[in-house]
C-alpha cells in the first residue's frame, strides 16, 4: 500500500475532527472572547502571564506536550502489533479522545482561576480524591523529571553533537524573550532572529561536539537538575515562553520535511499491517492504548494544560487552536514516525525491522527511517536532526514537568515560596536519578500517564453536569480509559508477580487500589449530583 493513501486518509479525519468535533466542544462551554483570563486577571510577572501573541502559547503549549512520546509510543506500537491498529488507535484517539481531553481541560482551568485539574478535582469530587490525585500526580511528574533528565544526560554523550544547539537555544530564546517582552520588537523580527541564531547552532554543534570527559554523566545530570531549577522559578514570559515557541518551529520544520519527503518519494508500505493480536509487549487491547500515549491521549497533556497554559491564555478565542489544534498537531507527528519506520526502511521483513528495533531503539529507529524519507534534503543527516529535534523536545518536557510539580507541591503545602518548592521537586528527582531506582518503576508509568488522562476527563465530567451540560463527550472517553488503565495494570500485575518483580507487583498494585479509591469518589459524586 501507497503510504500516501495513510497519510490523507489520516490528514482528513484530523481536519474534520479539528473543525466539526473541535468546534461541538467549543460550544460546550461556550467560548467567550470578552472574558477576562487568569492570565489577565491574576498577572503577577511570574507564572500568569498572557502570551504576547497565540502562536507563541501554542509553541509552548504544543513542545510541551509532545516530547519524545509522538514517536516512541507510535515506533514501538508498529514493531509490536503492526501499523494499521497503531493508525487507528492515533487518529481516532487523537480526535475523538485526547484532542477532548486536552481543551477541556485548558479551558476547564481557565474558567477556574487557573487551577489545576488535581485542585479543581476537590470541588467536583471530594478533598479525598483531590488529595489522591494530587499525591499521584506530584510522583508522576518527579519520576518524569528524572527519567528525561537521565535521558537526555545520556543524549549527550553518546550523541555529542546535539550538546551545542541544545544548551545553546537557552541563551537564544532569552534573547527572543527579551525582545518580545521588554524592547516590544516585533514577533516575527524577533522569530527570525531567534530561528537564524538557532539554526547557527545547529551548524556549530555538528561541526564542533561536546565531549566533557571523565564523570560526564554525572555533571550533565547536575547541569541539567540546575537548569529545571532556573527554568521553574524563573518568569515563564523570560525563558520558558520563548524556548518552547522556538522548539514548535524545530518540530515543524521536521515533520514538514518528513512530509514533503512522503509526497516526493512516495514511499509503499513494507511492514504488515497487523501482526498480532498476542505480543511480547502484550495483548493489543489494552496495552497498545497504554504504550501509545502521546500522539492519542496522555495524561501529561492535562497537567500541563491546566498548569501552565491556562495560566499564559490572553484570550479564549485560543483555546481551540491551542488545546485542540495541539493535540491534532501531535498526532500528525504520530503519524509520521508510523511512516518513517514502515515506509522508510525498506527492503526489511518484519523479524529484521523487530531485530533493528532491539538493537538500536525507538529513537534511533526512527531516526533510520526519517533519513530514508528526507535523504534527498539532508543525505544522511537525517539521524542527526532528528534526534537533535527529539532532545530539544525532551529538554521541554523536563523543565516544564519541574514548573508544574511546583504548582502541584505549592497546592498540597500551601507553601508560597517557589524557590524552596522547586528545589523538593529537583531534590526528589534527583535521588530517583542518580540512584537508578527510577529504571525499577518505570515500566508502569504508561498504565500510570494514562490513569491520569481517564481521571481527568471524569473530572471534567463532572464539571459539565454541575454546569448544566451535556458530559457524554468526556464521560464516554473517561469510563473507556479508566478500563483500559484498569485491564491495563491487572496484566502488568500477574506478568510482574510470574517473573518475582515484587516492586513492580507492588506499585502496579498500589495504582490499581488508588484507581478504584478515586472512582469510587467519582461514583459517589456522580450519584450525589444527579440526585440534587
Amino acid at each position: 500500500m501507497s503510504s500516501l493513501v495513510v497519510l490523507f486518509a489520516g490528514l482528513a479525519v484530523f481536519t474534520l475532527g479539528y473543525f466539526f468535533y473541535g468546534g461541538r466542544m467549543a460550544r460546550l462551554f461556550p467560548v467567550d472572547s470578552q472574558k477576562t483570563t487568569p492570565a489577565v486577571k491574576k498577572f503577577d510577572g511570574v507564572d500568569y502571564v498572557p502570551a504576547k501573541n497565540w502562536l507563541v502559547l501554542f509553541g509552548h503549549h504544543f513542545s510541551s506536550i509532545a516530547g519524545a512520546g509522538p514517536i516512541i509510543g507510535p515506533v514501538i506500537g508498529c514493531i509490536w502489533w503492526g501499523w494499521f491498529p497503531s493508525f487507528v488507535w492515533i487518529v481516532l484517539g487523537t480526535v475523538l479522545v485526547g484532542g477532548v481531553h486536552d481543551f477541556t481541560t485548558l479551558l476547564i482551568s481557565v474558567r477556574e482561576e487557573g487551577a489545576s485539574i488535581a485542585e479543581i478535582s476537590a470541588a467536583v469530587v471530594s478533598r479525598k480524591a483531590r488529595l489522591i490525585f494530587s499525591v499521584f500526580v506530584w510522583l508522576t511528574l518527579v519520576l518524569v523529571v528524572a527519567v528525561f533528565a537521565d535521558l537526555c544526560a545520556k543524549t549527550f554523550i553518546t550523541e555529542k553533537r546535539v550538546v551545542l544547539p541544545s544548551l545553546g537555544l537557552i541563551p537564544v530564546a532569552l534573547l527572543t524573550g527579551y525582545l518580545i517582552y521588554a524592547r516590544k520588537a516585533n514577533l516575527a523580527f524577533s522569530t527570525a532572529l531567534g530561528l537564524l541564531l538557532l539554526a547557527g547552532s545547529l551548524v556549530l554543534g555538528s561541526y564542533f561536539p561536546v565531549d566533557i570527559g571523565a564523570h560526564a554523566y554525572t555533571i550533565w545530570l547536575v547541569v541539567l537538575l540546575v537548569y529545571c531549577f532556573l527554568a521553574s522559578v524563573t518568569p515563564v514570559n523570560i525563558l520558558l515562553q520563548p524556548r518552547d515557541y522556538l522548539c514548535s518551529f524545530l518540530l515543524v520544520f521536521g515533520a514538514g520535511m518528513g512530509l514533503l519527503g512522503l509526497l516526493i518519494t512516495r514511499p509503499v508500505i513494507s511492514q504488515p499491517a497487523f501482526i498480532s493480536w498476542q505480543t511480547p509487549q502484550g495483548v493489543l487491547w489494552p496495552m497498545m492504548c497504554v504504550t501509545i500515549a502521546c500522539g492519542a491521549i496522555s495524561g501529561f497533556h492535562a497537567l500541563i494544560a491546566s498548569g501552565t497554559t491556562s495560566k499564559q491564555l490572553s484570550n479564549e478565542r485560543y483555546g481551540r487552536r491551542i488545546g485542540y489544534g495541539a493535540m491534532i498537531a501531535e498526532g500528525l507527528v504520530a503519524l509520521i514516525a508510523v511512516l518513517a519506520v514502515v515506509s522508510g526502511i525498506p527492503g526489511k521483513s518484519s523479524q529484521e525491522l523487530c531485530l533493528l528495533f532491539e538493537d538500536q531503539g525507538p529513537i534511533c529507529l526512527f531516526g533510520t527511517g526519517y533519513t530514508g524519507l528526507t535523504r534527498i534534503f539532508f543525505g544522511e543527516s537525517g539521524l542527526f536532526i532528528a534526534i537533535m529535534i527529539l532532545n530539544a523536545f525532551i529538554l521541554t518536557t523536563l523543565d516544564t514537568a519541574t514548573r508544574v510539580c511546583r504548582y502541584i507541591t505549592e497546592e498540597l503545602t500551601g507553601a508560597s515560596n517557589r524557590f524552596v518548592s522547586t528545589l523538593i521537586v529537583i531534590g526528589a528527582a534527583g535521588l530517583l536519578a542518580f540512584s537508578g531506582a527510577w529504571n525499577k518503576i518505570w515500566p508502569v508509568f504508561g498504565a500510570s500517564n494514562q490513569l491520569v488522562a481517564a481521571l481527568a476527563l471524569f473530572v471534567a465530567s463532572l464539571w459539565f453536569l454541575m454546569k448544566k451540560k451535556p458530559t457524554a463527550y468526556t464521560l464516554v472517553p473517561a469510563i473507556f480509559m479508566f478500563l483500559t488503565t484498569v485491564v491495563a495494570l491487572v496484566i502488568q500485575c500477574l506478568s510482574y508477580v510470574r517473573s518475582r518483580q515484587y516492586l513492580l507487583t507492588g506499585v502496579s498494585a498500589l495504582l490499581l487500589v488508588l484507581a478504584l479509591i478515586m472512582v469510587r469518589e467519582v461514583y459517589d459524586a456522580f450519584r450525589k449530583r444527579t440526585k440534587g
